[in-house]
């Protein structure tokens, strides 16, 4: 297996001039793109049609290469979109593309997997059909990729559905209980059964100890790789799963390490190193340039303080606590990376200890 990754710049969420220009170019094979994670501008909340809009156009310039119908592209791409980029954070797109015609013969290096699961219904968003569901895509994806111990996995990437009013309506034309009545409220708990999902998957967290109730409540459960992320724009789960692997062409390798605050530097440099920088204090300009792509969740505390110092991120009636996370952590990472193009999504339910969040980057391999 060969993994490519591509970052692109997007003047807006509906730009796919890019990806025009990779395809053009011949620079990557459309037929073998399985994933596209990417930032819009939108506000990153329930009503973020942006990520639709991005969805849509970029499966049309797919399927226009491929002579795929737009449709049938989403079915085999994973499309994961988050809204909000806030600060520095530059809107962009990451391409990462999967040619199994090429073996390994030595090393290893970064691996790609993208499960599916079904669709999720109304009254089952936030809850432990959930979990399962994500928990079985998950096993999936270990088994296609031939990953022998988790430790080898570095980064889960989970795009599920959250509570829309259409979705809220026929739970209750149905008598169906749904977690809570509020669509933005909605994405916490889808965030936290997702999350709990990649937990229960890898073996971080045992399924016996979980019930609904726990969700998005019982934060010391978590898994260590995951970063999910909720939308309107679906009705099923999309699970991109990173790994380094024995099966897959050196070339890439992928790291991750613990966030403890959007300020945390130190964090992101082990992330760095994680996945195969070597340097002694901050990366260099040729360093830089081997950075791939890097993802990340911005989280503050519960009584949202930094380094012991009250914040208003709680407080401000006028910007919401996820945006002020993204702003600031986006600066964090892109002073260490020199790239604003960084996806940064807010709310880390279940995806770390309380109050801290993951990052993983990819990196590219530098000449001896």
């Amino acid at each position: 297996m060969k993994v490519t990754v591509e970052r692109l710049g997007m003047n807006s969420p509906a730009d796919v001039s890019g990806l025009e220009r990779l395809f053009s170019g011949r620079e990557i094979d459309p037929a073998r793109i399985v994933a596209i994670i990417g930032k819009t501008e939108g506000n990153g909340g329930a009503n973020d049609f942006t990520r639709a809009l991005a969805s849509l156009s970029a499966a049309r310039a797919i399927g226009e290469a491929t002579g795929e119908r737009p449709e049938d592209v989403t079915e085999r791409v994973a499309l994961v979109w988050s809204g909000g980029c806030e600060g520095v954070l530059a809107p962009h797109m990451t391409v990462i593309a999967r040619d199994d015609t090429i073996v390994a013969r030595e090393g290893g290096g970064l691996a790609v997997s993208v499960q599916r699961t079904r669709t999720i219904s109304p009254e089952e968003i936030g809850t432990l059909a959930e979990v399962d569901e994500v928990a079985a895509a998950v096993r999936r994806a270990i088994d296609d990729l031939t990953v022998t111990e988790p430790s080898e996995v570095h980064y889960v990437q989970v795009k599920g559905p959250l509570l829309t009013p259409a979705g809220l309506s026929d739970a209750a034309a149905r008598g169906a209980r749904v977690v809570t009545s509020d669509p933005n409220q909605s994405k916490a708990y889808a965030r936290g059964a997702t999350a709990l999902g990649v937990a229960v998957g890898l073996g971080e967290v045992d399924r016996g100890r979980l019930t609904d109730d726990l969700i998005a409540r019982d934060l010391a459960l978590f898994s260590s790789v995951a970063s999910t992320s909720a939308g309107g724009e679906l009705s099923a789960c999309e699970i991109v799963l990173f790994a380094n692997s024995p099966a897959a062409v050196s070339g890439l390798r992928i790291g991750h390490a613990r966030l403890r605050d959007p300020i945390d530097a130190g964090g992101v440099l082990a992330c760095l190193r994680s996945a195969g920088l070597a340097f002694e204090c901050l990366p260099d300009a040729a360093q830089q340039a081997a950075i791939a792509a890097v993802f990340a969740k911005a989280e503050v505390s519960l009584s949202g303080e930094v380094r012991g110092r009250r914040t208003t991120m709680l407080s401000d009636a006028d910007i919401n606590v996820e945006r002020h996370a993204r702003a600031a952590l986006g600066a964090t990472i892109a002073s260490i990376t020199g790239d604003p193009a960084i996806f940064v999504s807010g709310g880390a339910e279940h995806q770390g200890p309380p109050g801290e969040a993951p990052i993983a980057a990819i990196v590219r391999a530098l000449p001896a």
